[in-house]
């Protein structure tokens, strides 16, 4: 699929990996709208690349819908959805301070696997009515999981079962949408640098790029984003799950 003029969604694309592939896409000429719970980080980076911002909580169907159609009217019928949105949370099973709270688990599993399949079936359902392209293709769909989905570290489970969740829904919905034209797939990008890594502990950091085989370092966003970019433009890349992680394998700490 050629960019040029196309609609594209991006939630999560006010900062991080979301932030970097709204801008990579407008570069290419499409019209973007960043979907983002950030309204001041949103807007901002919504004029940086001449786009439209929709204040969005992923987990909502109401919300969803409200952005969806604000994009409709901005930008145009989405040819591409990138889902970033996401939350994190570390808490033992059971810890110090006891049995692992439930609204926190409920929280990343909404956020992170509810909000993505709310933001795939209704943008889908819109995709569905563009005018086919070469092929037949209507419409390309990237998720993001994680290695967490592969190698969950303590204190991940929550967050693990999430993207584990992401992974395991990308082929039975590729199959779902592939008679209306639209691919889905996945990457599960390692450790790289996000707005939650800039919060960590600098030591913290150093240990997790120390781990990683080749390149040793962090992932930089703008990789994510050259990722996503081709797989927009390969039709052949469907029902994929694509690790973007240096070779790392993560250990229990």
């Amino acid at each position: 699929m050629k960019l040029g003029g196309v609609a594209a969604v991006v939630t999560g694309g006010a900062s991080g990996l979301g932030g970097a592939t709204a801008e990579a896409l407008a570069r290419e000429g499409a019209r973007v709208a960043v979907w983002d719970m950030q309204a001041d980080k949103g807007e901002a980076h919504a004029r940086k690349i001449a786009g439209v911002f929709c204040q969005t909580n992923v987990a909502d169907e109401e919300s969803v819908k409200a952005a969806l159609a604000k994009t409709l009217s901005a930008a145009g019928a989405p040819r591409v959805l990138v889902n970033c949105a996401g939350v994190a949370v570390a808490e033992k099973t059971v810890g110090k301070n006891g049995a692992h709270v439930l609204s926190n688990f409920k929280r990343v599993i909404d956020v992170n696997l509810v909000g993505t399949f709310n933001c795939i079936r209704l943008v889908a359902e819109a995709m569905e009515k563009n005018e086919p392209l070469e092929d037949g293709e209507r419409g390309v769909i990237i998720n993001t999981a994680s290695v967490a989905a592969f190698d969950g570290q303590i204190g991940q489970a929550a967050y693990s079962a999430s993207k584990a969740g992401v992974v395991g829904m990308t082929l039975p919905i590729a199959r779902d949408l592939m008679n209306i034209g639209i691919r889905v797939n996945t990457i599960a990008p390692g450790i790289f640098w996000t707005p939650m890594m800039a919060g960590m502990d600098p030591k913290v950091r150093d240990a997790l790029a120390a781990m990683v085989p080749f390149p040793k370092r962090l992932g930089k966003p703008e990789e994510f984003a050259s990722l996503a970019l081709e797989i927009v433009r390969n039709p052949m890349l469907n029902g994929e799950v694509i690790r973007l992680d240096g070779a790392i394998r993560m250990q229990p700490k």
